[in-house]
């Protein structure tokens, strides 16, 4: 690859734009997340599996860590032990918010359609211990990462690949592409299993909005981040080194879009905390719509027979 050089005006542009982004998040992401973190430590009565993921998603040190990030942006720092701490901090919260959220709504999807499976699976204890091993999991990648271990590289966040970063484009498959089918597919059966009941109620519709928005969420905050992330794979492994800037600089503010939800979650924790409190109800009338169908099949074993 030829020898590529950054773009003084392209870098000071981007640090902007980080400013302009990461000041409100800052403003509101930490308020609002000190308030979420204390309704799910102290105000919720019962600890449930989706409360013990909360509380991860929500101790998070990404918005403390914007601040120095958006320095080491637009100033030419050092790698010492302060640059190493904050970009694990950045590679470690991502993959683990995005695993976090596939938790959740995995563990929904199976206490609907797997009742009682989800009596012995599930259990607040195993949802913590689930957490730990991926947060040991996801710390010891990103010290060994060989973007962390390049001794060549002189400036904190300023590095140009010269060569694709193969292990970078299995954390894209494993830790983004394969959790958004798995969020996808359960978020659609779920909206899939309340909306069969015969009048929808009040109750039904909020529960249905509130999974479209996390849906929606989801996508829309992470999607361009990671496509940004394999454009520049491609653009590597090409040797496009007229290319790879651009490329580069959309990572980057795709990277603000992605680290603002770390606050725009914030503000979907009260209405969780309100569904920990009322969707419950919902559950059981899936259930049972399940239940009377076996029930239906067992009292006309002749006619079930017909249909398998």
């Amino acid at each position: 690859m030829e020898n590529c050089t950054e773009d003084d005006d392209m870098q000071n542009g981007i640090a902007l734009f980080q400013l302009t982004v990461y000041i409100p998040v800052l403003s509101l992401g930490i308020p609002l997340n000190m308030i979420a973190f204390w309704v799910f430590c102290f105000k919720l009565k019962r600890w449930t599996e989706t409360r013990v993921y909360m509380i991860n998603l929500i101790g998070s040190f990404l918005l403390f860590a914007l601040p120095f990030l958006m320095y080491f942006t637009r100033y030419e720092h050092p790698i010492d032990n302060l640059c190493f701490t904050i970009q694990n901090i950045c590679f470690t919260n991502m993959p683990m918010s995005i695993l976090i959220i596939t938790l959740i709504v995995t563990d929904r999807y199976i206490a609907i359609k797997f009742p009682l499976k989800a009596k012995i699976l599930q259990s607040p204890l195993r949802s913590a211990s689930i957490c730990g091993v991926l947060w040991i999991i996801l710390i010891i990648y990103s010290y060994f990462h060989p973007q962390f271990l390049d001794k060549k590289e002189k400036f904190c966040f300023r590095k140009l690949p010269t060569q694709p970063d193969y292990p970078l484009l299995v954390s894209i498959i494993f830790g983004y592409f394969i959790p958004l089918v798995i969020v996808t597919f359960c978020s659609v059966q779920v909206i899939r299993c309340l909306k069969k009941k015969s009048h929808e109620t009040k109750l039904i519709q909020k529960a249905i909005c509130i999974i479209s928005v996390n849906l929606c969420m989801f996508v829309v905050c992470f999607s361009p981040f990671f496509i940004a992330l394999l454009l520049r794979f491609a653009v590597d492994v090409a040797g496009a080194c007229s290319l790879l800037l651009k490329v580069t600089a959309c990572v980057q503010i795709c990277a603000c879009l992605a680290n603002s939800n770390c606050c725009l979650d914030a503000f979907c924790y009260y209405f969780v905390a309100k569904e920990f409190q009322e969707f419950p109800s919902l559950f059981p009338t899936c259930m049972s719509m399940r239940s009377k169908k076996n029930q239906s099949q067992e009292s006309h074993p002749a006619r079930h027979q017909v249909m398998i």
